[in-house]
């Protein structure tokens, strides 16, 4: 689960948690600053589906670009590198979130006088290999608050994508891939209703 690649193509449910007892966002601006630099090293490498930020850890549903645009991603970042031989995209892909994750914990590090690991351990991935893993790991990381209740509600929770689906507003998120799954916006609330969040099980459990 550790070390799996990220392959072009693929579809990977992401997560991470804090080290020890530590949270990962304290305040507001920790999570929108995430968010942004989410935005900068992830998005021209990952279609994204939904996320949480939680205090303590996070979830990502994504969908891997294609070679060619890892590429272009590659090629921005570094235009004065020729692109290798053995151009390796799992490996870029993997470094773009590292890059991700060690420029949070930098920033978190400097604005609260702290030292020392912020993560857990390496970004933790699965790939979602099925049309119901999809479809339940949607709701899963929506309701996510509520099942370690920071929240009574999905919707009342702030740092995820829920509200954004049902929103006009403009989103980098694959909003209209997502509310076409479920068939529209009521299919999509009503998917959600039906979820217990508090519920255990195999089926269920997809990580934190």
């Amino acid at each position: 689960m550790y070390n799996d690649p990220l392959l072009p193509g693929r579809y990977y449910h992401l997560f991470n948690h804090a080290v020890g007892d530590e949270n990962l966002f304290r305040c507001h601006d920790n999570y929108i600053y995430f968010l942004k630099q989410y935005a900068a090293y992830i998005q021209p490498i990952a279609r994204t589906f939904t996320y949480c930020l939680m205090p303590n850890h996070f979830h990502f549903l994504v969908q891997i670009a294609d070679e060619a645009e890892i590429e272009h991603c590659f090629q921005t970042i570094k235009p004065e590198e020729a692109k290798p031989v053995s151009f390796n995209h799992s490996s870029f892909v993997v470094q773009q979130f590292s890059n991700l994750c060690n420029s949070y914990a930098k920033a978190y590090n400097k604005r609260f006088n702290r030292r020392g690991s912020l993560f857990i351990d390496k970004l933790k991935r699965k790939e979602v290999d099925s049309d119901t893993y999809f479809t339940r790991l949607i709701a899963y990381i929506h309701t996510n608050p509520v099942h370690h209740g920071f929240c009574q509600k999905a919707e009342l929770w702030s740092y995820s994508s829920l509200t954004s689906m049902t929103s006009s507003k403009p989103t980098l998120l694959e909003r209209n891939t997502v509310l076409d799954w479920f068939g529209g916006v009521e299919s999509f609330v009503a998917f959600h209703q039906q979820i217990h969040p508090t519920q255990k099980g195999e089926d269920w459990e997809f990580g934190y």
